[in-house]
């Protein structure tokens, strides 16, 4: 196995556990609300939101890599989406304000992390000075 391959596997396994940590702390952290002025601020739904972010952002930085950073989205995703879609009795994420930001926040989060995080992937090797590029590296077509 290659050194790239080791270190996506490996971003892998780092991925599942920390997508099911932020799934399980953002289900029980999205309810918390603040009344301000007769104003509901749903702030835990922020706070889980922004407990995935960086999450996300600390296995692109760790591994060099997008995948475990859109792993740990797609996994954490898939979990809320099934939480908030049990039968009533079971659900553990309800269709109010705060449910829908964290639910709908996780893709907007994920996507935005992936932007963010283009910066700390492994970049390929320049070729040295003087040293020529063969066509189908530099892109020629016959």
């Amino acid at each position: 196995m290659n050194k790239r391959a080791a270190g996506m596997a490996g971003g892998l396994a780092a991925a599942v556990p920390a997508a099911l940590f932020a799934a399980f702390a953002g289900t029980a952290l999205h309810r918390h609300q603040l009344l301000a002025a007769d104003v509901v601020l749903p702030w835990g739904a922020v706070a889980a939101l922004v407990l995935l972010g960086a999450l996300q952002v600390l296995v692109a930085a760790a591994f060099r890599s997008l995948v475990p950073t859109a792993a740990m989205g797609v996994l954490c995703y898939v979990l809320v989406g099934w939480w908030s879609a049990m039968s009533p009795g079971k659900r553990l994420i309800a269709g109010d304000p705060a449910g829908n930001i964290w639910v709908y926040g996780i893709a907007v989060v994920t996507v935005l992390m992936l932007s963010w995080c283009r910066r700390y992937r492994r970049q390929q090797a320049a070729p040295a000075p003087g040293v020529p590029v063969p066509a189908a590296a530099a892109g020629a077509h016959d």
